[in-house]
């Protein structure tokens, strides 16, 4: 499916035309009444947890209640269509994360098209790093012995995932693709109940966000072998990188807010000016710190271009490895 890659970028920027003082008046009142967030995963992913965190400081800023929906299904599809068809008033916002760039390539066929339908409204980190964790049963310690044990059991490797298409699918795919090796994609609904049968040795393997695993590596339920970025992440400074390994490797997590398009420019400016200053916040930059994160401002117009150009990042990648939704 082509995308209108252009279309999004104006998104952004298009309703600058409005007339400026209704605007400023929307913008003085906005919100009166409680707000909706959209997860497209469950409790205890990584975008759960920063919708959470996000949503307390807009509530506490706005003055009014963030309520935060899950609505899991089709690696946040289920979640994206309900916002698409919300009312564009600035009271129905969507987490938007890697799957999303990822999703416009794995489904031929979606109600709503990602690009043209949310307009982009602030970014909240970039560069977030993976991690390639086992079950400590598992005979491999390191990349290098994963690889060699992979290769001896081709097909005989459980892989888990949150979904078709999800970002932990896909580093998986890209992973199997650079290290010639093979393994069994098992899709889960969610994260936590992929985890769940990782920490219980029913599955073998899984290329998690390091936010949601972080604590599970930390007690020893999980054994991390790699993290996903091209540098090592400071919450595990001892755990190598992937490419270390398997040069060339990379990929990298990144969230975001977006809304229905045609929600007025105002309210997304307004919303953007808090999420920043949230993110510039100490507390917040510290909390995003511990879970692995580099907070990462941006205007609504450089959040629209970064996303854009994940899209087409990660479809030569689904496209290379002939990945289509079940």
């Amino acid at each position: 499916m082509k995308l209108p890659r252009r279309r999004f970028l104006r998104l952004a920027v298009g309703a600058a035309a409005l007339p400026a003082l209704p605007c400023i008046a929307r913008a003085q009142t906005y919100p009166t009444r409680t707000v909706r967030i959209f997860v497209g995963f469950g409790p205890g992913s990584a975008a759960d947890i920063i919708a959470r965190l996000m949503g307390q400081w807009l509530s506490e800023r706005l003055g009014q209640p963030i309520v935060i929906e899950n609505r899991l299904g089709a690696s946040a599809n289920v979640a994206t269509e309900a916002v698409v068809n919300s009312q564009p008033d600035g009271y129905t916002l969507l987490m938007v994360s890697t799957p999303h760039a990822i999703n416009a390539t794995v489904y031929e066929k979606l109600n709503f098209n990602f690009i043209r339908d949310i307009a982009p409204v602030a970014s909240i980190y970039r560069d977030a790093p993976g991690v390639m964790e086992v079950n400590p049963s598992f005979p491999a310690k390191t990349v290098p012995e994963f690889i060699a044990y992979a290769k001896a059991n081709p097909g005989k490797i459980n892989m888990a995932s949150a979904g078709v298409g999800s970002g932990n699918h896909i580093y998986g795919e890209l992973f199997k693709m650079m290290a010639g090796v093979d393994m069994l994609h098992v899709p889960y609904r969610g994260t936590v109940p992929a985890l769940t049968d990782l920490i219980s040795g029913q599955i073998q393997v899984m290329f998690d966000s390091l936010v949601s695993s972080v604590e599970l590596i930390k007690t020893g339920k999980l054994r991390s072998l790699g993290v996903t970025t091209e540098k090592r992440s400071p919450v595990l400074p001892e755990i190598p990188t992937i490419a270390e390994f398997v040069p060339g490797y990379e990929a990298s997590g990144w969230q975001g807010v977006g809304a229905p398009r045609n929600t007025p420019a105002d309210v997304i400016d307004k919303l953007n000016k808090e999420i920043n200053a949230g993110l510039a916040d100490p507390k917040i930059k510290a909390r995003l710190a511990d879970l692995g994160y580099a907070a990462s401002a941006s205007s609504p117009a450089e959040f629209g271009k970064f996303v854009a150009d994940e899209t087409e990042k990660w479809g030569k990648v689904v496209k290379f490895a002939g990945i289509k939704a079940e």
